[in-house]
């Protein structure tokens, strides 16, 4: 078999999707195993290793069976596995609305264009604002999504700098601002983004308060 006809898959499992302008909608999750970057501050190190290997059809199958209108691909840094292109394609195909979530170092040149990209730029606090690849912001569009995690202060002017300088607003208007959870406050992070009339989307991670990490270890 090629490089696109199969895929290593930590898990699949429907949820709700906690993140994203589409937070809060029943969602099929495909993570994939594997990432290159190490963010200091990484909720899923154990979606690193491991895995099962799966051919994009039982993939596929396995993913439709759970019957959510919504798909995500996530990781890991699921754009490493040469077969999620073709693979979110056929999602589209048979009706989905797809989405991939990406760290914004992986090339998304070659997503259909159909698929929403949730695209990381990562923050100086990650330890990976070096590995952004820039060049990705020409294949982001209205439909697409970019997603800043603030860990501090210094985060939320690296991200209220890029915003203004790399005119992204232009680009869409689905910017996403974040907080690492438990350590920048959300109640802080509204505080400066109405202090500088920033417009972005402040957002929570659902998933984290209906299912606390203290309870499930994660």
């Amino acid at each position: 078999m090629s490089a696109e006809d199969t895929l290593v898959i930590h898990e699949i499992y429907a949820s709700i999707q906690g993140e994203s302008s589409f937070a809060g909608l029943p969602c099929t999750f495909v993570r994939t195993t594997g990432c290159n970057l190490r963010c200091v501050w990484c909720d899923t190190p154990q979606a690193f290793y491991g895995g099962t290997r799966m051919t994009r059809e039982q993939v596929r199958t396995k993913a439709l069976a759970l019957g959510t209108p919504l798909v995500e691909l996530t990781g890991g840094e699921p754009l490493l596995q040469p077969a999620v292109f073709p693979l979110m394609s056929e999602l589209c195909d048979a009706g989905k609305t797809v989405l991939v979530e990406t760290s914004g170092e992986a090339d998304v040149s070659r997503v259909d264009p159909r698929v929403h990209k949730v695209m990381d730029l990562k923050c100086p606090g990650s330890g990976e604002s070096q590995r952004n690849r820039w060049s990705n912001l020409d294949y982001i569009g209205p439909g697409d999504e970019l997603k800043f995690v603030l860990a501090d202060r210094a985060d939320y002017e690296w991200m209220r700098a890029a915003v203004k300088e790399r005119r992204l607003a232009e680009r869409t208007p689905n910017l996403l601002a974040s907080t690492v959870f438990g350590k920048l406050s959300p109640r802080q992070l509204v505080e400066w983004v109405l202090a500088d009339g920033l417009t972005v989307r402040v957002q929570l991670q659902m998933h984290k308060y209906v299912w606390p990490p203290e309870t499930t270890g994660v």
